[in-house]
């Protein structure tokens, strides 16, 4: 496996796998796409055998970004990791591509900020996540209504 910056041309792939992968990830379009690879303190893909296998979008504070989850810890955390968003192909799947990229982001993240963030959906319940994230090591801390009270999210941490 290779995890890679994301370059100009990965972003169809990552925005038809952030697409696929909706509920689970907020939808966005290419312009979305775009912004996060200017603006996005971490932005890397996963190749597996040379194939596009995962993407993971990681933010740091003080960006212009409008997210309510991004923005909770914001106001929350003096300094953090925030993982905006991971996806995985259907193909890469069991084969080691998330926690490679999580791994590598904490990697990034270690000796600069203490703690790792995300939200994992707990209405509409997304148990795999939750399962996913506690072997990873985090923890909820709060929750947190959005998109008008038609979603609910844990908010996650992982101290490094």
């Amino acid at each position: 496996m290779q995890l890679l910056d994301v370059a100009d041309s990965d972003l169809a792939d990552v925005l038809a796998l952030n697409e696929a992968s909706v509920p689970h990830v907020s939808s966005m379009d290419m312009e979305r796409t775009r912004w996060f690879a200017a603006n996005a303190g971490y932005f890397r893909i996963a190749r597996i055998d040379e194939k596009f296998a995962g993407f993971l979008i990681g933010l740091r504070p003080g960006i212009d970004y409008g997210s309510e989850n991004y923005g909770w810890f914001c106001a929350n955390y003096r300094d953090f990791g925030y993982i905006d968003r991971v996806a995985v192909a259907p193909a890469a799947r069991r084969q080691g591509v998330a926690s490679s990229l999580y791994d590598d982001f904490a990697t990034t993240l270690r000796g600069e900020v203490d703690v790792m963030t995300c939200e994992v959906n707990i209405r509409p319940a997304n148990e795999s996540s939750m399962h996913f994230h506690e072997l990873q090591g985090f923890r909820q801390v709060a929750s947190q209504e959005t998109e008008g009270g038609t979603k609910e999210v844990a908010m996650m941490e992982k101290i490094l």
